[in-house]
């Protein structure tokens, strides 16, 4: 423990004095004045494989994020009962999304004074909906998502009026659901038609939330939808992937970007990972239509997060390399224009073992360890959000 606080020291003071002269010197050079850094920094809580209280799991770790400072937070509104274990009383099934969203735990997360919710959702269906138009989308599914997504957004609007909210709806690492597998070579790409069911499948998805929010006409609740993509790196070599061949045919509000195909450069060589980041978020633009509520600079980033625990699995990893790739991800992004930077995640959600891990027994995507202790990246984003005048 007393070398990692050390390394802290270190760590927040180059980030300080070096990269950006003080905390509070980038948040006035990096955001724009109607938008405050604790709305555009987010944090990821799902799936984590330990927890602290007696608390229902949810809702714990919506109380940590917000301890820390920020105001937009990335949630599962999809198999809650997998998700948010912990002291939690789930239905063993939803027969809605809305019904879902109503559930006690939901409800208190979502009237806890966070500005932003990401929310990854799908409609519930007896297939799984997150990849069932790969083959074939009929227009009685296209219709049912439709109807499922405009019946959410509708309950978001009229449940949260007067509480000044924003909901985004977004599906999860659509190149993987496009390729059906998770091969990055050639020889798996997807097929032709698997896009141009895709892109079906998205626009019934925006179609709802387009259809909600014109009936409730002026709201102080927001909801938009987003299409997230993760293979930006082999998009920009001219391959099929959702980049090239579902964005520009969508017409999302927002576009999710999980950017762990370039961010990597970074743990080694920050300025390498910068440039590969904005090049990827350039091309990202250059293919995703603008929108009517955010203009051109509609991509943020929905996950990033690099390994800090050395192990078979990642026998390079660091605490200080995982730190480089955060603060690289972070600036480079905000410079960029994202509006929102979502890190994944709050509780490490990889584990090597069955029971609850230690805290070499995880990969060290986390704010704070299975022991309890507080990560560097709770330190850099802490020291971003609480600058010292």
């Amino acid at each position: 423990m007393a070398r990692e606080t050390r390394w802290t020291a270190v760590w927040i003071l180059a980030y300080l004095v070096v990269s950006s002269g003080t905390a509070a010197q980038a948040q006035r050079r990096a955001q724009p004045p109607s938008k405050p850094l604790a709305d555009r920094l987010g944090c990821t809580h799902v799936n984590g494989k330990y927890n602290f209280t007696d608390q229902d799991f949810l809702n714990e770790g919506a109380d940590r994020i917000r301890e820390l400072g920020m105001r937009t937070i990335k949630l599962y509104l999809h198999d809650p009962r997998g998700h948010y274990p912990f002291n939690s009383d789930w239905p063993k099934k939803f027969n809605s999304l809305v019904e879902m969203a109503s559930h006690p735990y939901y409800r208190e997360v979502f009237n806890k004074p966070f500005r932003t919710y990401i929310l990854t959702a799908f409609s519930i269906s007896r297939e799984d909906a997150m990849d069932r138009w790969r083959d074939g989308y009929t227009d009685e599914e296209y219709a049912e998502d439709v109807r499922q997504f405009e019946e959410l957004a509708t309950h978001l609007i009229r449940t949260y009026k007067g509480k000044n909210k924003t909901f985004i709806l977004q599906n999860w690492e659509g190149d993987w659901a496009l390729r059906g597998n998770f091969d990055r070579k050639p020889e798996a790409d997807p097929t032709e038609n698997a896009a141009r069911q895709m892109v079906r499948w998205i626009n019934a998805r925006q179609e709802g939330v387009e259809r909600a929010r014109v009936q409730a006409g002026r709201s102080d609740v927001k909801v938009y939808h987003a299409c997230e993509v993760n293979l930006v790196t082999v998009a920009m070599e001219g391959r099929r992937t959702v980049t090239n061949d579902v964005l520009p045919y969508a017409r999302c509000d927002l576009y999710s970007y999980s950017a762990y195909d370039v961010i990597g450069a970074a743990a080694d060589d920050p300025a390498k990972g910068s440039l590969a980041l904005r090049e990827a978020l350039d091309y990202l633009a250059s293919k995703a239509p603008d929108s009517e509520a955010f203009g051109a600079k509609n991509i943020y980033i929905g996950e990033f997060g690099w390994p800090s625990v050395v192990s078979e699995q990642d026998p390079h990893a660091s605490p200080e390399k995982s730190l480089n790739v955060i603060r690289t991800t972070v600036e480079t992004a905000l410079d960029w224009g994202c509006p929102y930077i979502v890190y994944w995640q709050l509780y490490d959600n990889e584990s090597r073992v069955k029971e609850r891990p230690t805290n070499d027994q995880v990969r060290g995507f986390y704010l704070i360890k299975p022991d309890g202790e507080k990560a560097l990246a709770w330190d850099y984003f802490y020291a971003l959000l609480h600058p010292k005048r």
